[in-house]
């Protein structure tokens, strides 16, 4: 076997150090967050496989990036920083304090255990800065650009992004790499179909539209009803009695409609251990407070509040409320993943828009 010179040695050594130290720190932070911890450890891997020796030049290079910045894929550039220096990546921050909620436990560093928070904790912009301009690869061509103009690479440059044909309008449903696509639409068969062909393809392509139309229709229509009503509600968190208690949100209580109301949520439908679960859900009911003369049919829908960076789907519910029946059953809160679901839990407090519609007939 050759003898590697002395620069090579020192780099491998370091790598070496590298590795040690995220495996430690994976093997420490795994009660506290598992994402964080499979972050340290695949740290960990690629600084061992830098230093091993294994691969070329380039491969070496490209495991020393990775194993600087793992975890960046979560959410882009964003790191935070707790008040000892160390660095988390804005995903495993937020999961860390969604973690700290379902727990019932203060927010702590995966590495030194000192307390974190969105208050205690701040961006840091120059490491920010340095990241963007690292080397990460293209996930089409495979080559190496800059983190800063990666994202614009392969959006509009790269030659092996994945496009569509131009006729997809019309049903076809070719998509490949972008320099085959002159070749493929000269060849396309789509523009030569008959019309009658053509009609069968675009009815199929219609009834997906029909739903989308079919929703924002029920919203134009709400809007036009008489009594209209909406409010900022703010979900507070609390623990149930029970002996192994569970997280529960609930608003204080609002008047809408000249009614009063009040709103619950809860995670993953009140399971036992969400804080284990790697998918998160939140659901919630709406309860009348008031007593009523008559049936009261509503409809109600929430979205996010103002400021509220999370994304919530429109979902119209309906319910006839009455003395006897006062309460919905639980209904999905209509977030789109697992991500936007720690957003909410790692606020102190929820802040969504209620709006409700009394429906006369």
């Amino acid at each position: 076997m050759a003898l590697r010179p002395g620069g090579e040695w020192s780099a491998a050594l370091s790598h070496l150090a590298l590795g040690v130290v995220s495996l430690h720190a994976a093997v420490r932070s795994a009660q506290a967050s598992r994402g964080a911890a499979a972050g340290f450890l695949l740290q960990a891997l690629a600084a061992a496989v830098t230093a091993s020796g294994l691969g070329t030049h380039e491969d070496h290079r490209a495991g020393a990036w990775v194993a600087t910045v793992i975890g960046l894929p979560l959410l882009a550039f964003d790191f935070h920083w707790c008040t000892n220096g160390h660095l988390m990546c804005a995903g495993c921050f937020i999961h860390l304090l969604a973690d700290a909620r379902l727990k019932e436990e203060q927010a702590t560093c995966p590495n030194c255990r000192c307390e974190i928070s969105k208050s205690l904790c701040c961006r840091n912009l120059a490491v920010e800065k340095a990241v963007s301009e690292l080397p990460s690869e293209c996930g089409f061509c495979l080559r190496q650009f800059p983190r800063s103009v990666l994202e614009r690479h392969q959006k509009e440059e790269c030659q092996d992004r994945v496009t569509q044909c131009k006729y997809k309008r019309i049903g076809c449903p070719w998509h490949g790499p972008f320099h085959e696509l002159t070749v493929h639409e000269a060849a396309c068969a789509h523009p030569a179909k008959t019309g009658s062909e053509l009609m069968e393809i675009l009815d199929e392509m219609d009834q997906g539209r029909r739903t989308e139309m079919q929703l924002y229709s029920s919203i134009f229509g709400l809007l036009s009803l008489e009594k209209i009503g909406y409010t900022e509600v703010q979900f507070r968190p609390y623990r149930t009695d029970d002996f192994i208690t569970r997280l529960y949100y609930e608003t204080p209580r609002f008047t809408v409609l000249s009614q009063t109301w009040v709103l619950k949520a809860r995670v993953n439908d009140s399971e036992r251990n969400p804080n284990l679960s790697c998918k998160r859900t939140l659901s919630f009911q709406l309860l009348l407070k008031s007593k009523v003369t008559a049936p009261l049919e509503c409809s109600f829908l929430l979205l996010k509040g103002p400021y509220e960076d999370v994304r919530i789907s429109p979902v119209i519910y309906h319910f006839v409320f009455t003395n006897e029946s006062n309460e919905t059953d639980y209904v999905p809160l209509p977030i789109s993943d697992s991500v936007e679901c720690n957003k909410l839990l790692a606020a102190k407090n929820i802040n969504l828009r209620l709006f409700l519609f009394q429906i006369q007939k």
